[in-house]
């Protein structure tokens, strides 16, 4: 398989002619290859979106959303297909990839339905005879760049609202997830969107996505990813004076309390903190647990994992896949040594899996520190792996302490039968996301999605916020009254 560039509705090699290998990280098998791209193929496909915006600006939002039903719909007709492609060239298990593939689906229809909401304000003016009012307008030129870990939901919940919005996209997609972006570009072709409002370009950061963030002729960058790489893109778009969306990593905490429903707990700790192997954003990768349940809740973890089944996730039976690819192996081991050093007890895991079946692929075992202090690396720094760490604390305030102070503000959860610490822990969490009595993860498209501190920049994906970051406000003043009335200082007759 060969994943093209998609410009102005072709599919072509990238001007170099150069190709990176795609490798299923389950058994390191190469399924295909992916353009790699310089800037001249990033620059066609921004000239493309340019010219292919202005008409697709004028046509009528609600037409322009039924685009995106027909969208939903083939998304729904392929979700098996896709979800199978997506396990190959991700690894995560098939159950999550078919949940992943149902995300596109959902943000497809909900944003549809944006197209007859993209709602402004009427507000009355102080001057007569004068009618003011405010409407979204769109930006332009929207650059879009994803990870592999969500290599279809991520790039729904950007792409979607900015399409519906009346913008173009030039979608530079992770290396190691190309054939995703592939799929879904056919998909858009196949529902009717005019050639050039979607186009991907496949590449490399420091060529393809250098080379799209500085682009003059797109106004907007949205990311997710790593933290040096957002702060990176931060700091050239601040100089360009471009709007920028980032969307980075999490240090997502489970709050566990004496009175919690503990069977309930280690259900919500086991998925958030080993579906995908950990690679979320907004997996759990520390458990804050109260000092007097801390040692049965251990227990309950430790029988919980022991059931969990490592492999293929093509496999229905497997509830763990593999890790992304070799240095994403090399750098969980170098934090489990961490860990080890810092003084923390291993529980469970805390090593690579390389004999039999899984020789070939990159396995993790999921791993469990205990007697973790809130200051040791493995409890500050995101480690994007199958890894947790349970900290001992004696009351909400406490946790709620223990919650805040990392550099991180994504998700967090909290596990309790007291209704008052449920109000506490939902007004004095610092993340963008807030859980009760469920794991980290789960997120619905209809909500915003997004984080405080170093996870983010202050905008959201998904729900209706998705919209601030793909539109511009314009205001408009239509005076009727014949003559020239100055607002502020004509207040009279």
């Amino acid at each position: 398989m060969k994943a093209l560039n998609f410009i102005n509705g072709k599919w072509q090699p990238a001007l170099s002619g150069q190709w990176a290998p795609v490798v299923n990280p389950a058994n390191g098998e190469a399924i295909g290859e992916a353009a790699l791209s310089a800037a001249a193929d990033v620059d066609a496909a921004v000239q493309a979106a340019k010219a292919a915006q202005k008409k697709w600006a004028l046509v009528p939002a609600p037409k322009r959303a039924d685009v995106l039903y027909k969208v939903g719909l083939l998304l729904k007709e392929r979700k098996e297909q896709l979800a199978r492609l997506l396990t190959m060239e991700m690894g995560k298990v098939i159950e999550e990839a078919r949940g992943e593939v149902q995300e596109g689906i959902d943000m497809a229809f909900y944003m549809a339905g944006e197209g007859r909401r993209l709602f402004g304000d009427t507000t009355p003016s102080e001057l007569k005879d004068k009618f003011a009012m405010s409407v979204r307008v769109p930006v332009g030129v929207v650059g879009i760049i994803t990870p592999w870990n969500f290599p279809i939901a991520i790039a729904t919940w950007k792409s979607f609202p900015a399409i519906v919005a009346g913008n173009a996209v030039v979608w530079k997609p992770a290396l190691e997830t190309p054939f995703m972006a592939r799929e879904l570009a056919a998909i858009f072709a196949e529902a009717g969107l005019p050639d050039g409002v979607f186009n991907v370009v496949h590449g490399d950061g420091p060529m393809a996505g250098s080379a799209l963030v500085e682009h003059p002729d797109v106004p907007v960058i949205s990311f997710t990813g790593s933290n040096d790489v957002g702060r990176q893109i931060a700091e050239k778009c601040g100089r360009l004076l471009k709007k920028v969306s980032l969307e980075m990593g999490g240090k997502n905490a489970v709050i566990v309390m004496d009175d919690a429903d503990l069977t309930l707990a280690v259900d919500g700790i086991v998925w958030s903190a080993f579906g995908t192997s950990g690679q979320r954003c907004t997996a759990c990768s520390r458990v804050i647990v109260h000092e007097r349940v801390k040692q049965e809740l251990e227990r309950r973890l430790l029988e919980a994992v022991k059931t969990l089944k490592i492999g293929d996730g093509l496999d229905e039976t497997v509830k763990v896949g593999p890790v992304i690819h070799e240095e994403a192996l090399k750098k969980i081991d170098r934090y489990v040594h961490i860990g080890r050093e810092e003084g923390a007890k291993l529980l469970v895991g805390g090593h690579i899996l390389r004999e039999g079946d899984y020789a070939r692929g990159f396995y993790y075992a999921p791993t469990i520190f205990t007697d973790v202090t809130p200051d040791m690396r493995i409890a500050r720094e995101e480690i994007f792996g199958p890894v947790v760490s349970i900290i001992s604390v004696r009351s909400l305030d406490e946790a709620i302490a223990v919650n805040n102070g990392v550099d991180y503000g994504l998700s967090s959860a909290i596990f309790t039968r007291d209704v008052n610490n449920v109000f506490r822990a939902m007004r004095d969490l610092d993340t963008g996301i807030v859980y009760v009595n469920a794991g980290t993860t789960g997120a619905e498209i209809h909500l915003p999605f997004g984080g405080t501190k170093g996870t983010g920049n202050g905008h959201r994906d998904s729900g209706v916020a998705a919209l601030d970051v793909f539109t511009e406000w314009r205001s408009i003043y239509v005076d009727f009254s014949g003559k020239l009335q100055r607002a502020q200082i004509d207040t009279g007759d």
